[in-house]
């Protein structure tokens, strides 16, 4: 989908007069005790587990543009911080939305 998504989000954000689009594909995780049927042979696909799920969420997400890296901040508290730097050359056409893609990740 994300051949089109491109267009689909432009043509929407001209439809809801500037207002910010993401769109999230609907995607599956599966737990590690995950038991396949006799019909279904093999362990469980790494595209299913959460960590690979929550990666491909955070791709869509900033889809325009690529990440370029990550670095997770642990405070005192106990509590993390997800640092993600994306492209510097799709920055311009990023930068106004970067305030949505923080409070849609989280």
């Amino acid at each position: 989908f994300h051949k089109v998504q491109t267009r689909i989000v432009r043509e929407l954000e001209k439809k809801f007069s500037g207002r910010h689009v993401v769109i999230v594909a609907q995607r599956t995780i599966l737990p590690k005790s995950f038991n396949r049927s006799a019909v279904q042979k093999g362990p469980r696909p790494v595209s299913r587990t959460l960590t690979a799920v929550h990666e491909s969420i955070l791709e869509d997400i900033v889809y325009p543009t690529e990440i370029v890296g990550k670095r997770i901040r642990y405070k005192t508290d106990g509590s993390k911080i997800l640092k993600v730097f994306l492209d510097p050359k799709d920055l311009v056409n990023v930068e106004t939305k970067l305030d949505t893609f923080a409070k849609v990740y989280k």
